[in-house]
């Protein structure tokens, strides 16, 4: 925390107390420490006792500049290393998420660059509400990060999650991830993610029933530790928010070789997530077919099997391939690992409840090219994505030995 600009947000809720003790905390390891106030949090604390443990003025208004010669809040975003807000309550949480700006904490929040953390305080139920649960995904998908709150005795009477996480514990946490976000510092990883379709005619087309999900986590999770990357991705309804991600759309297998193909030389880290379709039809057709009686036949034509080129193209890169599998995995994740000449492979049965297409969590297995494995047990997509990547970064450094 030596040195690190930080701007703690507190919001109105008992636990602003708790608050006091993490800015003291990060003031003594070095971190300068500037704390916003809203309203409803200047009925638990004085803004005075901010003001004198982080030897910092306090911003409380929107519309108070000290400065005339910089806008507040502007000034504040642009300032911070880290945007940490403790504690956070279901209010302020769905204000983010929706894009609501009315004080001078929101509007702060929305203008940073910085990373921001969440540490939520509330009732057990309101954590569990479906809005507040959805406000928090969203977030999530933004990029921000949150901190759980802990279980046990609530202001309230309630017993439950919902309690604000101790300081020690929230630095804890955020000094981890920080130190986490420079594993991949420096690198470039190309990622590919979601289906692709093959057109019958113009409104017919195969595809499969990948949303793209694995695969953007994958990207995201790669941008947030450091990693120049580049997304080729096929039709999804997902949208990318970090900005250090380069996104190719495409739609065909065909344009997702090109695309892979052309990035792939200058790459580091390789991952083929993509469920890119085996066959597409080898006659299409300008106009919509008719209905007629009797049956229809299709012939199909084998598509270019990227991973396989990519493995037999690959020079420094290490490529990684995904298996889907519904049945024997592992012995299917074998094979292709050795026959298309990977570094390593993901392995999933999509059949396992928790790790099928569209779902946000996933259970995987890492397989090395030393047929080495890891298992990854049920996590959010991101944060099964973070541990593939500290495996590549292992088995790296093994290889460059």
């Amino acid at each position: 925390m030596q040195n690190k600009n930080i701007v703690l947000g507190v919001t109105g809720g008992i636990a602003a107390y708790k608050a006091c003790a993490l800015t003291s905390k990060l003031t003594q390891q070095g971190a300068n420490v500037k704390v916003i106030m809203t309203k409803s949090a200047m009925q638990f604390v004085s803004p005075l006792t901010f003001q004198a443990l982080s030897r910092n003025p306090v911003y409380t208004d929107t519309f108070d500049e000290k400065d005339p010669a910089k806008i507040a809040h502007i000034d504040l975003a642009d300032w911070a290393d880290i945007v940490l807000l403790a504690p956070a309550t279901a209010n302020v949480i769905g204000k983010i998420a929706n894009g609501i700006a009315d004080d001078m904490l929101t509007t702060t929040i929305l203008a940073t660059k910085a990373a921001v953390y969440i540490a939520p305080a509330m009732n057990v139920n309101m954590y569990g509400h479906p809005a507040v649960i959805k406000n928090m995904q969203q977030l999530t998908d933004y990029g921000y990060h949150f901190i759980e709150p802990g279980a046990g005795y609530l202001a309230c009477g309630w017993i439950g999650k919902g309690r604000l996480e101790e300081p020690e514990t929230i630095i804890e946490v955020i000094k981890s991830h920080q130190q986490t976000n420079k594993l991949l510092a420096g690198k470039k990883v190309l990622v590919s993610a979601g289906p692709t379709r093959e057109k019958i005619d113009p409104v017919r087309f195969f595809t499969n029933r990948s949303t793209g999900k694995m695969g953007f986590a994958l990207a995201e999770a790669a941008a947030e530790m450091g990693a120049e990357v580049t997304l080729v991705t096929g039709p999804v309804a997902l949208d990318i928010f970090q900005n250090n991600i380069t996104r190719i759309d495409v739609t065909t297998a065909e344009e997702m070789f090109h695309a892979m193909e052309a990035a792939f030389p200058n790459q580091d880290i390789v991952i083929k997530s993509a469920a890119v379709a085996d066959y597409r039809p080898k006659q299409t057709y300008d106009e919509k077919l008719k209905k007629k009686d009797g049956n229809l036949q299709i012939e199909l034509e084998r598509t270019t099997d990227i991973l396989k080129t990519l493995g037999e193209a690959k020079t420094d890169q290490f490529l990684v391939g995904f298996a889907a599998e519904t049945q024997d995995p592992k012995d299917y994740g074998k094979d292709k690992l050795l026959r298309k000449n990977l570094d390593a492979i993901v392995i999933n049965n999509v059949a396992q409840e928790g790790a099928g297409f569209g779902s946000d969590t996933n259970v995987v297995t890492y397989l090395n090219r030393s047929l080495k494995e890891h298992e990854i047990p049920l996590n959010s997509k991101k944060e099964v994505a973070k541990e593939i990547y500290q495996l590549i970064l292992h088995d790296m450094k093994d290889e460059s030995r």
